[in-house]
């Protein structure tokens, strides 16, 4: 079988700034997260304990105590000894970002008509590699679609 060329590869800036645009993305991806769950759990539990962030992430607690550590030292978080981690306001301003970008997302699947629980689960992640510009239009488009209901 023949591979079939799409197309001309585009000029090398071109071609670069979407790669450095995706390494950007992973690099912001779990500093997000993290920021994003610590906020749900302390509007749940009042706190969030390394325990509950290693269980729901899937990952060890000394990989928590190093990431918090990043967060700490990116001013996101602070750790209070005895009582566990919480948001400063840059990290309490990151997470409500991230939380409306993962909103707009998958209301826009779902809008699509991607069930729920699949909307849910796709739209973690794709959050972070869209632009400004496209999350923009995911929005008016679900506007557009909710409005004619």
């Amino acid at each position: 079988m023949k591979n079939k060329k799409v197309g001309p590869l585009l000029d090398v800036e071109d071609h670069a700034q979407g790669f450095l645009q995706v390494r950007e993305a992973h690099r912001r991806e779990l500093m997000d997260d993290y920021v994003e769950l610590i906020s749900d759990l302390i509007q749940e539990f009042g706190e969030a304990r390394q325990v509950d962030l290693a269980a729901r992430l899937g990952v060890s607690q000394p990989t928590v105590a190093k990431t918090l550590k990043r967060l700490a030292s990116a001013g996101l978080v602070r750790q209070l000894p005895y009582r566990g981690t919480f948001l400063t306001p840059e990290g309490e301003k990151l997470a409500a970002e991230n939380r409306e970008r993962h909103n707009v997302v998958e209301a826009f699947f779902i809008a699509l008509g991607i069930s729920p629980e699949t909307a849910r689960l796709d739209s973690e992640g794709v959050e972070h590699h869209v632009s400004d510009e496209t999350l923009d239009v995911f929005r008016r488009f679900t506007e557009q679609k909710n409005a004619g209901k």
